[in-house]
């Protein structure tokens, strides 16, 4: 690759390409435009001196483009290897290790691209992981968005097919059901909202099969949307079968799906 002159005029370009930064075009004077095939490429290239360097020193480790994980035997001797490896690659390599994002700390407090370590090396979901999953669906399912539930439904579908492929390796029944009750209450809350007054609620909840005075109870409450989501009324009106009637797709059954091809 390093004798290839166009191939290098090329690369040249792509690192020296301006970006987009809130609508403005900004100069850039170093680094790799994020997200870009160029990316992993770039440092999978740099990179293998590290690999070839760890394993001359004997350290277990795993890397995937600029993202690396180095096993020790203890807290000590984490801080030294992150001391003489961080010297490496500035010195040697002359590249800018992210102070911020390293760290010495135990293997299951780690996430290593989305997951964590747990014992007996089984695969967990990192918790960074699920707060970045319940900060898109939070947005997906803004009450004020101003998008029709059907439409929430399908959007939510897309992320939910998504993401649970991608960590259908974890050890994760436990997690993807929690993060269905959670979702359910969000659209159950959505829903709620939706329905506007006391007397939209109402005609809602009866349609469902509430009885009348406990749905005109729900719908004349003060309580907020996110609590009336909770009630005895909003849970018998729009249980499974309501979910699985507007199709919504639950991380528990995709996941049980995924897991009988693993």
């Amino acid at each position: 690759m390093w004798k290839n002159k166009r191939l290098l005029k090329l690369v040249r370009r792509f690192l020296q390409a301006d970006m987009m930064q809130e609508g403005v075009c900004v100069r850039r004077d170093e680094g790799t435009p994020q997200g870009g095939p160029l990316s992993p490429l770039l440092a999978n290239l740099l990179l293998d001196d590290l690999d070839k360097e760890l394993e001359r020193r004997g350290h277990c480790f795993c890397r995937y483009a600029d993202d690396c994980n180095i096993y020790v035997h203890s807290q000590k001797a984490g801080e030294r290897v992150l001391a003489s490896v961080t010297q490496y690659l500035e010195r040697k390599l002359k590249l800018k290790v992210n102070r911020m994002k390293s760290a010495v700390a135990p293997v299951w407090e780690r996430k290593f691209l989305g997951y964590r370590l747990l014992s007996r090396g089984k695969l967990g979901i990192a918790v960074q992981s699920v707060a970045r999953l319940k900060e898109k669906v939070r947005q997906l399912t803004k009450r004020n968005r101003g998008r029709s539930l059907e439409r929430t439904v399908s959007e939510l579908n897309s992320l939910i097919r998504g993401w649970v492929a991608y960590f259908r390796m974890a050890q994760a029944k436990g997690t993807m059901g929690d993060l269905d009750a959670w979702m359910r209450r969000k659209l159950r809350c959505m829903k709620l909202k939706q329905c506007k007054r006391a007397v939209g609620i109402a005609r809602f909840l009866m349609s469902r099969g509430v009885e009348r005075n406990k749905a005109w109870m729900l719908g004349g409450s003060g309580k907020g949307w996110w609590c009336k989501s909770l009630s005895p009324q909003a849970h018998r009106a729009m249980g499974k079968n309501w979910f699985n009637e507007i199709g919504l797709d639950g991380f528990a059954d995709r996941y049980r799906k995924l897991e009988r091809f693993a």
